[in-house]
């Protein structure tokens, strides 16, 4: 297998595992929190972003990002790997960076409680989630 090769499926497989991170918390850990009180609600979500400061989740967010950018620079010429990078970087890191992470520290500081937490966050949750999956798609096309 040539390196352009395996980068394309490393970059897949880095995409879908992050979609996957992020659809369970679309598909069932923000309603496991919904059914906690407010507070308590909030108190595991804010434990919940600091524990996800690890080296295995930004490995795989971050290293997959990586993976993007280094596809691109092996398959500049194929429209569906640039398309795969620029779903990966915009609707998964950029959203993250601009959409949840914002949120998080609101939720951190007090500024915000659960309920005007949950919706938008859930929301951005929703788009990086389809933004890494597609990615995922767009480098095994």
């Amino acid at each position: 297998m040539s390196t352009a090769s395996a980068l394309l499926i490393a970059a897949a497989v880095g995409s879908a595992l992050v979609a996957g991170i992020f659809f369970a918390f679309s598909a069932f850990v923000l309603q496991a929190l919904d059914r906690l009180p407010p507070g308590d609600a909030a108190a595991a979500m804010r434990q919940v972003n600091i524990a996800v400061i690890n080296p295995l989740f930004f490995g795989a967010f971050f290293g997959t990002a990586g993976l993007a950018v280094a596809a691109v620079a092996f398959h500049w010429e194929h429209p569906t790997v640039i398309a795969g990078a620029a779903c990966y970087l915009l609707g998964t890191i950029g959203v993250t960076i601009a959409g949840n992470v914002p949120l998080n520290e609101r939720l951190a500081g007090g500024a915000i409680d659960w309920p005007r937490y949950r919706r938008p966050w859930g929301r951005w949750n929703h788009v990086r989630t389809a933004a890494a999956l597609a990615a995922a798609v767009l480098f095994l096309v």
